[in-house]
């Protein structure tokens, strides 16, 4: 009877650790966002116009693999190659850092941060790209979200 109450015991304590483990949030591992921009807005390699997107990343191992899709999923816009990027401190809202263009130019997302992470994704832009965000100003905008699970 002891071993029994021990064995219950211990499977309880096993089946608790998990249950409040941080990796109960795996299912937000692609970090599926939807983000709505009132203007156009440069990404590596593309500019994509006023209107809503869905960011989400790659599959493992791939986690640095940024998917760009259009409202309504029916077309991938961009494949595109990120460097982890960390802040200081994380938000309850989805992030991007952007640099400010000369007017004839859209804003270019610089990173990209998922609410409630320290670490997030930076775009990797060629280096004459990188040197024109050097100089230009930098904004942290709080982007108004919807995450979803379909």
């Amino acid at each position: 009877m002891r071993i029994r109450n021990a064995l219950s015991f211990v499977l309880a304590v096993v089946v608790g650790c998990f249950a409040l483990a941080p990796g109960a949030r795996a299912d937000e591992a692609d970090q599926m966002t939807k983000m709505t921009f009132d203007h156009a807005i440069e990404v590596p390699g593309r500019i994509l116009p006023a209107g809503t997107y869905w960011f989400i990343l790659g599959d493992l191992p791939n986690l640095n693999v940024v998917r760009i899709y259009n409202s309504n999923w029916s077309k991938q816009l961009a494949v595109l190659i990120t460097a982890t990027a960390y802040r200081q401190q994380a938000t309850s809202r989805t992030e991007v850092r952007l640099a400010e263009r000369p007017h004839d130019r859209p804003e270019a997302i610089l990173k990209w941060f998922y609410p409630g992470e320290c670490a997030g994704h930076e775009f990797l832009y060629s280096p004459k790209h990188e040197r024109e965000f050097k100089r230009d100003a930098k904004r942290d905008v709080i982007v108004h979200y919807l995450t979803t699970r379909s």
